[in-house]
């Protein structure tokens, strides 16, 4: 049975924005040429965190990018002195790390600060398909990436792209296969999207548009991992699954997205904004209808489901027809799915 979460704040969300390089599908708040503002940064986030309304522990603490793993180890001991009054030994701390920009002595030191779960942006483990999506990393380098965290880290993701033009079973089958051999307790699998401001962005044929292949291989994933959402399979990661119960957390660094008391809000995309003004939000404000639709999605989307008690007469009497019909299921006063890729669908109508 799933456990849910203490309502109130209890997570926090870090931003790294820095890169050694930008990958031709990345639309994420990232650069590689800003690398001599990492010391300015730092005290930027000491500023919002301090200016935040905080737990008085966090369930969970995410720290992404860009690539947290191109700083070093005297940013994270600053980082972890700040953090170190709200978190304790039940705090799930997770990292993003690129394959090649690490070493174990850095991994080492951030397991003794309190890291206890990182997240590899492999993405595959054939060099063809990494030079395709303009990764800075090879096959061979991620394996022993890999390797280095098993000794350390107990608890390991890794990141799969899928429906890539190149894509076959064949190099589908063989990444995962490689993923099960390693031991990693997590896999988050993403289909390939075509954003705005990337390499990709002219390019729509760089997607293969087959969901034949991509269901094969969803199914081929849930063989050997849990799926919980969408895009996530094997041992729960609480903040992420905290993100689908739309719980409130922290967001800061540049370019993070919070979310408190009904109402989401934005810091400063560009760093040299952001360092000017660590406070800075830009809040919009949710209606009750905002909050139900994201509820009944992102509950459908993944294992959380939603309760009854958010949708008013007439779109219950359509989730019970679901129910009824075998689409969706009604279990202790929730609605679950049944196909979280029908998830959309489904929600559509019930809304």
């Amino acid at each position: 049975m799933l456990k849910f979460q203490k309502k109130g704040l209890s997570m926090l969300y870090i931003h790294i924005p820095f890169c050694n390089s930008k990958c031709y599908y990345c639309a994420f708040n990232s650069y590689i040429d800003k690398n001599y503002l990492k010391k300015n940064y730092f005290e930027s986030l000491k500023k919002q965190f301090q200016n935040e309304q905080k737990p008085n522990k966090f369930s969970s603490i995410f720290i992404g990018g860009g690539t947290p793993s191109v700083m070093n180890i005297d940013f994270y001991e600053k980082l972890f002195y700040l953090l170190s009054d709200y978190i304790d030994k039940e705090t799930e701390i997770s990292i993003e790390i690129n394959p090649n920009s690490l070493n174990k002595e850095w991994l080492q030191n951030l397991k003794k600060l309190g890291v206890n779960r990182v997240s590899f942006g492999i993405q595959s483990f054939n060099d063809k398909k990494l030079k395709f999506l303009g990764r800075n990393h090879s096959s061979k380098e991620g394996l022993k990436s890999i390797e280095k965290a098993k000794n350390i880290f107990e608890n390991i993701n890794l990141d799969l792209i899928y429906s890539t033009a190149i894509d076959t079973e064949t190099i589908l089958n063989k990444d995962l296969e490689i993923a099960i051999k390693l031991g990693v307790q997590h896999i988050s699998a993403y289909s390939l999207t075509i954003e705005k401001n990337t390499k990709f962005e002219n390019y729509p044929e760089k997607r293969k548009e087959n969901e034949e292949l991509e269901l094969y291989f969803i199914e081929k994933i849930k063989e050997h991992f849990f799926q919980y959402e969408i895009s996530n399979f094997g041992k729960i990661c609480k903040h992420n699954l905290g993100y689908w119960q739309l719980k409130e957390y922290i967001g800061i660094g540049a370019g993070a997205v919070g979310y408190q008391n009904g109402k989401r809000y934005y810091t400063h995309n560009l760093i040299e904004n952001y360092i000017k003004n660590p406070t800075f939000k830009r809040v919009e404000k949710l209606k009750k209808s905002d909050i139900v639709e994201e509820k009944v999605l992102l509950g459908l989307r993944s294992i959380v489901g939603f309760e009854k008690e958010i949708l008013n007469k007439e779109q219950q009497k359509r989730a019970f027809e679901l129910a009824d019909e075998k689409k969706i299921i009604f279990k202790k006063n929730r609605f679950y799915s049944k196909d979280f890729l029908l998830a959309d669908a489904i929600a559509l109508y019930i809304l």
